[in-house]
């Protein structure tokens, strides 16, 4: 009798879906290169033959994933696009990339038309904290999140380190003497918005400083919105010496209301954004941040859903957070004649 991917397995002592993985060229590179050379070795010697018609059936697929983005406009998404791509075409696949405008219906409806592509698999950054769409999509397809998580269900995930993130931000105007910090929210509904938000109040909390009164929502991510929020929020405590913004765009929305205060940035008020979009280096003053590695992000959401693809689905939730750094510029400084 021929031997089997499961007879290799149980000689090397590790999952038939490995053994796969690593005799199959489109996907040995998701394994560690030791382990597919003692596959390879162990698949010559006990004489393994491939099984064409088997293998047919298992890569009777379009070899594309559809890859859901709320906001092209936003430069936060083309480096993860670009890292889901390079990923994805190494291992023979295409991404279908559609946009949502952040509008609930037409995510469902481009989720359809993906389907009805029959694309293999997802992946999302659209995601709400309540997003009962993906209770239904993840019982047919491989999903992995990125940039999000939900609520709703538990379910693969990419994204950085949100309270690393922002613990950075914090400790760095700490150090820079500021203790009347204010944050600027993202929207409520967005995993985003609300994973920040509460790491800002906890990293307050553990230098012993007060949040009352100096955090405040903006419901959409727009430098617009954001300017209109930290105008009544600057107005409304002329203490604040210093603000987290939830994203980039927030942090110029806030540095745009300064400015119609009258508050000079970094002279009058400190302002740190989040992501480190493109051009955050050459706006006026440019703009501390925390950088977040979208190109990893992306890779790393491509992988996840190869994987689910490769052990169809049998594998453990994989929840990855990606460590951001703290990229200083000069939108922030000491706070002047600190009390």
């Amino acid at each position: 009798m021929a031997a089997t991917l499961k007879d290799i397995a149980t000689k090397l002592g590790i999952h038939p879906a490995t053994v796969s993985r690593a005799l199959n060229p489109r996907t040995s590179h998701l394994v560690n290169a030791t382990t597919v050379a003692r596959v390879r070795k162990a698949a010559e010697s006990l004489n393994y033959v491939p099984n064409p018609m088997a293998s047919g059936l298992r890569t009777s697929r379009s070899h594309t994933i559809g890859v859901v983005i709320p906001d092209l406009t936003n430069p936060l998404f083309p480096g993860m696009v670009r890292g889901i791509q390079d990923t994805l075409s190494r291992a023979g696949y295409t991404p279908l990339l559609v946009n949502t405008d952040n509008d609930p219906d037409e995510e469902a409806h481009v989720v359809a038309s993906l389907s009805a592509r029959r694309v293999d698999g997802f992946i999302l950054a659209t995601a709400r904290r309540d997003h009962p769409l993906l209770v239904t999509l993840s019982e047919k397809y491989p999903v992995v999140l990125i940039n999000r998580v939900s609520d709703s269900i538990q379910l693969p995930s990419v994204a950085a380190d949100e309270q690393h993130g922002i613990r950075l931000a914090v400790e760095h105007l700490y150090a820079l003497g500021h203790r009347a910090i204010a944050h600027i929210a993202g929207p409520a509904w967005s995993s985003t918005g609300h994973e920040r938000s509460q790491a800002f109040a906890r990293a307050m909390r553990d230098h012993g400083l007060s949040i009352a009164k100096r955090t405040a929502a903006v419901d959409a991510w727009s430098v617009e919105v954001a300017r209109d929020v930290a105008l009544r929020l600057l107005t409304s405590d002329p203490s604040i010496t210093a603000v987290v913004g939830a994203n980039d765009q927030l942090a110029l929305g806030t540095i745009a209301a300064a400015r119609a205060l009258k508050r000079r940035c970094p002279r009058d008020i400190s302002v740190v954004g989040y992501n480190d979009m493109p051009f955050m280096d050459i706006v006026d003053p440019p703009l501390t941040t925390v950088r977040v590695p979208q190109h990893d992000i992306g890779s790393e959401a491509a992988r996840l859903v190869l994987s689910l693809l490769i052990e169809d689905g049998a594998m453990p939730v994989k929840q990855v957070r990606l460590t951001p750094e703290l990229v200083v510029r000069g939108s922030t400084a000491a706070l002047r004649n600190p009390a």
